[in-house]
């Protein structure tokens, strides 16, 4: 059943509308529930999230959440940045690129739908898994009270400065964003409180 936030969201879109459209075709005909969430068409199956369909500036795609499952015999299949563990998107540029890949979509979609089905999971990386900026590294090593206040942050607040800190190209960068957020570590905050 198509939803009417999705009906304004096309309505509002500027550019990929015609993409959007074709794309909505397509992802209706799954049985899969459509709704509006974060502001994009999502589609899902019993309240949990199988794909979403977004635009950027050079490209539309849709996205599935749990796209590492999948196995990707046509290698269609973008991981957006390397800390990225789930989702997976499939990219568009045109009409008829969605309408020529219409066929590969459909197929990724009944698996995506099936492993959802199945109650498959993705395997996430621990939060130790992940490699600390050589910069935020030698900070905490310097610094033990920052350490300690490192090690006291849940898994997701420690990920969240692994990922803003590793994000910048240069060491200068990498440094200064360790020296900016080491109050808010120390105050026990994530990067977004």
């Amino acid at each position: 059943m198509k939803s009417p936030q999705v009906d304004a969201f096309l309505k509002r879109q500027d550019s990929w509308r015609a993409e959007f459209e074709k794309l909505r075709e397509i992802l209706a005909s799954t049985g899969l529930t459509e709704e509006l969430k974060w502001g994009q068409p999502c589609y899902s199956l019993a309240g949990k999230n199988v794909v979403l369909m977004h635009g950027f500036k050079e490209y539309c795609a849709v996205l599935f959440h749990k796209g590492a499952l999948l196995k990707d015999p046509k290698g269609v299949l973008i991981q957006q940045t390397k800390n990225v563990q789930a989702a997976r998107q499939i990219r568009f540029t045109s009409v008829e690129e969605v309408t020529a890949r219409e066929k590969t979509l459909k197929a990724y979609l009944r698996e995506a739908i099936e492993n959802e089905r199945a109650g498959m999971k993705v395997a996430f990386k621990k939060t130790e898994e992940f490699e600390l900026p050589v910069e935020f590294e030698a900070a905490l090593e310097a610094n033990p009270r920052l350490q300690e206040a490192f090690a006291a942050l849940t898994p997701g607040r420690q990920r969240q400065y692994i990922f803003e800190i590793s994000g910048a190209k240069l060491s200068a960068t990498r440094t200064a964003r360790v020296a900016k957020h080491a109050p808010r570590i120390l105050a026990g905050l994530g990067l977004d409180d």
